[in-house]
């Protein structure tokens, strides 16, 4: 379980103005009250990395929100088809992802485009496995942190591949420009619209799993699926490529 967080914890933020989330408003009489289940991936293995700072500030706050988060440090994680899939670390991420009912995804812009490193643990997140799809109505919010000035390429990315892997990615993002002048010497976000812009995030990816994880099983029932038998269906997304 993650430990709770304190406002002591959250130096910049109004006590007054940052509400817990109304279940009962989200969550039908017999959906489940267990703390909402979040892993969290960034993509840089910098010593200072602003993606893991922004990921770090952005666990603070899902954890004041009741939320239980796991993170996945990406070191060490192979190319993906340069290891097999028992590799511990290919293991590690693969077992988080089915443990997880939401993901925050926090990504560097680098050549106009996410980084290799948050790419690699995406494509190691299998579209099925088996007949099953773990990734498939979940929820998912995108980040995205910069040198240089505002920039969406990497959240508008990384939404393509939330959508391409059927997760529900909730409509509010953060794009944080500059980010070394974002962050203090102890790696704390400073108080801003931008930060202010993350805690929204969290805000949201948290209502939104509360408000369709208890569904997600009848939201993502498809005709074409209840047709189609579950070893069919593992023989069709499973087959080799050339």
């Amino acid at each position: 379980m993650s430990e709770p967080v304190s406002f002591d914890d959250l130096p910049n933020i109004d006590p007054q103005k940052l509400q817990p989330i109304d279940v009962d408003a989200l969550a039908g009489s017999d959906a489940p009250r267990h703390p909402p289940r979040i892993l969290v991936l960034y993509g840089s293995l910098r010593e200072r990395s602003f993606s893991r700072l922004a990921s770090e500030e952005a666990m603070r706050l899902l954890r004041w929100y009741g939320c239980e988060v796991r993170t996945f440090n990406p070191s060490g994680l192979p190319l993906p088809d340069d290891a097999d899939t028992d590799h511990p670390k290919v293991q590690e991420l693969r077992e988080l992802a089915q443990w997880s009912e939401g993901m925050l995804w926090v990504s560097p812009e680098r050549h106009g485009a996410m980084t290799g490193i948050m790419k690699t643990q995406i494509d190691w997140i299998p579209l099925s496995l088996g007949g099953v799809r773990p990734t498939q109505g979940k929820t998912l919010a995108v980040i995205e942190v910069s040198g240089g000035s505002q920039s969406f390429n990497a959240v508008n990315q990384m939404r393509i591949l939330g959508r391409w892997m059927r997760m529900v990615t909730i409509p509010n993002q953060s794009s944080v420009p500059k980010a070394f002048t974002e962050f203090d010497d102890v790696g704390r976000m400073k108080l801003s619209p931008l930060y202010m812009r993350i805690v929204d995030v969290c805000e949201e990816l948290v209502k939104f799993t509360w408000l369709t994880r208890g569904r997600s099983a009848y939201l993502t029932d498809r005709y074409s699926e209840r047709v189609e038998s579950a070893e069919e269906l593992s023989r069709r997304v499973n087959q080799t490529t050339h």
